[in-house]
């Protein structure tokens, strides 16, 4: 019955790589890229290119290293063309379990300990929870209930490297990129989304990205949706008060437009708000079920508008929804949200829209976990943007074996053994001299431990250690 199982993945798996294969060009390019998602989903402790080496041909581990570092770092294969094969591939079976519900925009960084990788700068790293020496990428997930999929992912470049030739020249930055912030960014992915006819969600951020009053506009210009979280401090005005229309036109000059603010009209916090609220205005909400019990919070919601610089409007922004929740115990709201939803959907709806933020966390903590997003070792753009690639390509094979995977799935037996491979593990031969023809690796710039799984344990429930392990690649490649 286990063969069996293993059997059918190894042949799913094989087809799986031969759908891409049929988009990656050249047919010399087969061999390495079924290696290097091969080496991405095996059990070896690192994803970088010499361990996978050493795991997928452990019999010529130096010609295997040098065969992978070509075809990530200076392959010249499209990502657009690999990320929409694995979406055709991928989304049929997200969408059997119901229709894509979200748009995800988000940004995950990755600690890096030298300063010549594409992109690093000390910035806000959020696997650290603080300003580090970084590199930091933004995303589209496409997202339902049962799982997501990231669809697009570009590396932010910092004004001090987009206004450096010179280092856009060392690391193949193409001529074309100019510096864009991340919401820039972010739109540009929503605007690819349209035009790509891809199904249409509601689009959520955290307040990184929601309290950015122009990108919430943008998005409404789209005919997109949103839940926004965002800050405390973002004003608003509550139902039933607003600004003072214009002033009287004395029959001089032109007409007076814009609205006016006065001494009693005059807008208020949205934590201000949310603490002047009756109790009544209150209640338990169950989103979905977690690892222990259900998750459920305490939430309210009101429907009011916007006021940042709106005395500088001729009329008044139109309603939408603020979305507050305040836990049981805790001494102030939490978090907060701005929403364009009807103004007829239901208060459990929305709450679920807004938690559905979750699957992006997810994604991000099994893509570097289970296939090592954050383990690429590379200094250049395209081997930066290949090998992410190539995990999402993974990490989509992993979504659509979903539903074969029992729920304490065991482990299969015709496995691949991993190979033991030490810290300061060197190939030897052609892979030393690959080193100096590849010189945009270098260990100096490899990733920082990741410190980040005890604080993703905390915020949100990990995959138990039987269905990690049922879900490795050991399952889906046998030999």
């Amino acid at each position: 019955m286990d063969h069996r199982r293993a059997d059918d993945s190894e042949s799913r798996f094989a087809a799986y790589v031969e759908g891409l294969v049929s988009v990656i060009g050249h047919a010399d390019r087969a061999r390495p890229l079924r290696d290097y998602c091969m080496g991405l989903m095996m059990p070896c402790e690192r994803k970088s290119v010499e361990p996978m080496a050493a795991v997928t041909a452990p019999a010529r581990v130096a010609a295997q290293h040098q065969s992978l570092l070509h075809f990530v770092g200076e392959g010249r294969w499209s990502d657009e063309k690999v990320l929409a094969k694995v979406r055709a591939m991928v989304l049929p079976a997200i969408q059997q379990h119901g229709p894509v519900e979200a748009w995800i925009i988000d940004d995950t960084g990755f600690p890096k300990q030298g300063r010549h990788s594409v992109g690093v700068a000390r910035q806000y790293c959020g696997q650290l929870g603080k300003e580090d020496n970084c590199q930091v990428a933004v995303s589209l997930s496409l997202a339902n209930g049962h799982a997501s999929l990231p669809v697009a992912y570009r590396l932010y470049l910092p004004q001090e490297w987009a206004m450096n030739r010179e280092r856009l020249r060392k690391t193949g930055v193409p001529e074309d990129i100019a510096f864009m912030t991340k919401h820039e960014i972010a739109l540009e992915q929503l605007r690819w989304a349209c035009e790509a006819g891809l199904p249409r969600g509601v689009v959520l951020m955290d307040a990184g990205y929601g309290n950015n009053s122009d990108l919430r506009a943008d998005i409404t210009a789209l005919e997109l949706t949103y839940v926004a979280g965002i800050q405390s401090n973002t004003t608003v005005w509550p139902p039933g008060t607003g600004l003072v229309p214009a002033k009287k036109w004395s029959g001089r000059g032109r007409p007076p437009k814009l609205l006016r603010r006065d001494a009693k009209h005059q807008p208020v916090s949205v934590k201000e708000l949310a603490l002047g609220l009756p109790k009544s205005a209150w209640r338990t909400i169950k989103w979905r079920e977690g690892t222990a019990e259900p998750l459920s919070s305490r939430f309210a919601r009101v429907r009011v508008r916007v006021a940042r610089r709106d005395f500088k409007l001729a009329e008044s922004r139109p309603e939408e929804w603020l979305l507050i929740e305040w836990p049981e115990g805790e001494k102030e709201p939490t978090k907060y949200w701005l929403s364009t939803a009807p103004k007829n959907i239901s208060f459990r709806r929305l709450v679920d829209l807004a938690k559905l933020r979750w699957r992006i966390e997810r994604d991000y903590q099994e893509l570097k976990q289970e296939v090592g997003l954050g383990h690429f070792e590379g200094r250049g753009w395209r081997g930066f943007h290949h090998h992410a690639t190539l995990c999402i390509a993974a990490y989509g094979f992993l979504i659509s074996e979903r539903e074969t995977i029992p729920p304490s799935g065991p482990r299969f037996a015709r496995v691949r053994p991993a190979s033991a491979i030490s810290g300061g593990y060197r190939p030897r031969g052609s892979a030393a001299a690959a080193r100096t023809a590849h010189p945009e690796f270098d260990r100096h710039d490899a990733p920082t431990a990741d410190r980040s799984s005890r604080q993703d344990a905390a915020a949100m429930p990990v995959l138990c250690r039987a269905d990690r392990k049922a879900r490795a690649a050991e399952k889906f490649v046998t030999q």
